[in-house]
Formats: C-alpha cells, sequence, structure tokens
C-alpha cells in the first residue's frame, strides 16, 4: 500500500498488538511520548481499565521490567518504520540514560543517534535541595545513514544584528572582536535551530488546552513533524493521550496513525480531531476493539461476564454465586452517589 492509498487511522487498544499488524517498512516517523518511568500515580490520568492495566503492568518489577516492556515496542516501531525514517522518543531524567542504552543504541545502533533534543520549559516548583527540573528530553534516531531531515530555522537575536552596517555579528571565540558578516552573506530564513527547545507549558488559558494533564505543546509535535517528514508522509503515535501529535499532523497535511489503550483517550483525541476538521480535512477510521466470536463463545462464563462489565464502565461483582443477580455496579454512580444504587444486570 502507498502513502496515497493510506486512510489516517484512530485505534484503540495495545500498540504492541497493533504495531505487530502494520506492515514492514510502511511508516515514515514515530514519535512516542511513553508513561515515564516516575512511580507516580497522576500517569493513571483517565482512570480507566485499559490505562490502569498498562500502569500496573509497567510498574510489575521496577526498571528492569519497565525497560522490557518499552523495548519490545521499539523494536517493532523499527521494523515498521522505512529506511529514510526517524524516531523521537520523549522522556524525562526517571529512565532517559536506560532508555537511550538499553534501547535505542540497540535497536537503531548508536550510529544512527541524531540528536538530545532537550525541551525547556519555565515552572515554579519550589524549593529543594538541588536544582530544579525544568526540561525532558527526545531522542532522535535515524532508521540509517540516508534519512529524512528539513532544516529548521530560528530568528536572530536582536543583539546580533547590526542595524546601522546591515549585517549580523559573530563572535568566534571569547574574547575575539566580533565580526560582521554582510546581509549577502546570511541566510535570509534565520539561524539553523538548536537541540535546546524553549516552548512553554500549555497554559490554562491556551486554546488549544483540551485539559490533559500531561499534554504536551503543538509548536513541540510542529517542529519534530516538519524537520523529519514532508507533506503525505505517514506519522505514528502509539501513546496518542491527548491527540496532539495526530491534531499537527493532520493540520501539516501529513497521514496518521494514533493507538492508545484508554477509551478515554481516543474519545477525546476524536474530539478534538472533528472539532478542527474542515472542508479540505482528510477522512480517519476510528478502530475500536473487534472480537471473534467463536473466542467469545468459548469464554469461561465468569470471565466474559466481568470483561463486559468493564467494558460498559463498571465494576464486577467479586462474589459469582448467591449474589442475588447482581453482577456489578456502575463506576461513575459510585463517584457521585453516595450511596450507590444503580446495578448493572
Amino acid at each position: 500500500m502507498t502513502n496515497k492509498e493510506f486512510t489516517n487511522k484512530l485505534i484503540l487498544g495495545d500498540n504492541l498488538e497493533i504495531m505487530r499488524t502494520l506492515e514492514t517498512e510502511s511508516v515514515d516517523l514515530i514519535y512516542l511520548d511513553p508513561p515515564f518511568f516516575s512511580n507516580r500515580n497522576y500517569e493513571v490520568v483517565w482512570g480507566d481499565d485499559g490505562e490502569v492495566r498498562s500502569f500496573q503492568d509497567r510498574w510489575a518489577g521496577g526498571m528492569e521490567h519497565y525497560i522490557a516492556w518499552l523495548k519490545e515496542r521499539v523494536i517493532e516501531m523499527h521494523r515498521i518504520l522505512k529506511p529514510t525514517g526517524s524516531i523521537f522518543l520523549h522522556c524525562d531524567w526517571h529512565a532517559n540514560a536506560n532508555i537511550r542504552v538499553d534501547i535505542l543504541d540497540k535497536i537503531f545502533l548508536s550510529q544512527n543517534f541524531r540528536n538530545e533534543i532537550i525541551w525547556h520549559y519555565r515552572r515554579w516548583t519550589g524549593k529543594s535541595n538541588n536544582f530544579q527540573r525544568l526540561h525532558d528530553t527526545i531522542f532522535f534516531y535515524s532508521k540509517t545513514s540516508d534519512y529524512k531531515f528539513n532544516v529548521l530555522y530560528t530568528d536572530y537575536t536582536e543583539g546580533s544584528i547590526d542595524r546601522k552596517q546591515g549585517g549580523v555579528l559573530h563572535r568566534f571565540k571569547k574574547g575575539e572582536e566580533p565580526l560582521l558578516v554582510s546581509d549577502k552573506e546570511i541566510d535570509e530564513k534565520g539561524v539553523c535551530e538548536n537541540d535546546v527547545w524553549q516552548i512553554p507549558f500549555v497554559a490554562p488559558s491556551a486554546k488549544e488546552r483540551i485539559g490533559y494533564p500531561t499534554q504536551k505543546p503543538e509548536t513541540l509535535l510542529q517542529r519534530i513533524i516538519e524537520c523529519a517528514s514532508n507533506e503525505g508522509d505517514i506519522v505514528l503515535d502509539p501513546f496518542v493521550g491527548g491527540g496532539t501529535t495526530i491534531a499537527v499532523a493532520d493540520k501539516l497535511k501529513r497521514k496518521w496513525i494514533g493507538i492508545d489503550q484508554s477509551v478515554a483517550a481516543i474519545k477525546v483525541s476524536d474530539l478534538r480531531l472533528k472539532n478542527q476538521q474542515d472542508l479540505y480535512s482528510e477522512p480517519y477510521d476510528l478502530q475500536l476493539r473487534i472480537y471473534n466470536y467463536n473466542d467469545l463463545r468459548n469464554m469461561d462464563a465468569f470471565i466474559f461476564e466481568t470483561m463486559i462489565i468493564e467494558k460498559f464502565g463498571g465494576i464486577a461483582n467479586a462474589k459469582q454465586r448467591n449474589d442475588l443477580g447482581l453482577d456489578g455496579t456502575d463506576k461513575i454512580k459510585l463517584q457521585v452517589e453516595e450511596p450507590a444504587t444503580k446495578t448493572i444486570e
């Protein structure tokens, strides 16, 4: 299948299972912002069954288990990435060293490491006995030495421009007199972007704010998508979360695949896409879980009962016999009403 024949996809499910169904060398760019190894309950954003299960799986055996959990997914990402493709893995100080050494250098090879991008943001974290931690790390690896890269530019600083003589001042070594470079010798687009990106958090009042606690700014994803892909290329985000990657990819006329195990994440991303669509927007497929009839028919009755109750947002009754016909309770009702009285039969 060519990129032209491809249809955008928003998929509910385990990204490992879904990536195993994707064609080898079929994706141009992968950005992933996996749950950080931070041992904080805020990682469970939506609180639905898929997200909670993923959180528990990652924490079952500490750092070693977390790295193994992530590594088998990155192996699949390497397989489905085109030879000209790149991966951008977003992480923080809790596991960035382990991720680079134990996963990326081994799977993508150290010679294909391109940049360690620092996303620097400002926030007040209070007093502590160390320096404030005000950055995340984004590792940029290509699959081969022949990879797509579009140079990005940033404006010259005001202090570097000599308005009277018409040029840009450059100081090559400390203590040297600045050298004036004429307008003919400078790039009108500006100076090449560096690997420290100072981009603010999404402010509470920002138009793009959707209420997702770990929401990444669209500017961040715009830089990644613009530098490592072209219009019509396929972008994959296997941890779609609040949908920033696919929303930006859609605006930039890229094809995209977004995957998440959380029902709530898929619903939020779906709504976000619908709200930004216009007459020129590409269609997309919303793919929810499809179950094999024979597998369901042969499933243990109590396991089937529990699964169905959880899919409808309920809590299954642990008591399987003499339960007065009450199979479970409505989780939403439990959070709102005291006491909860609604039952699922």
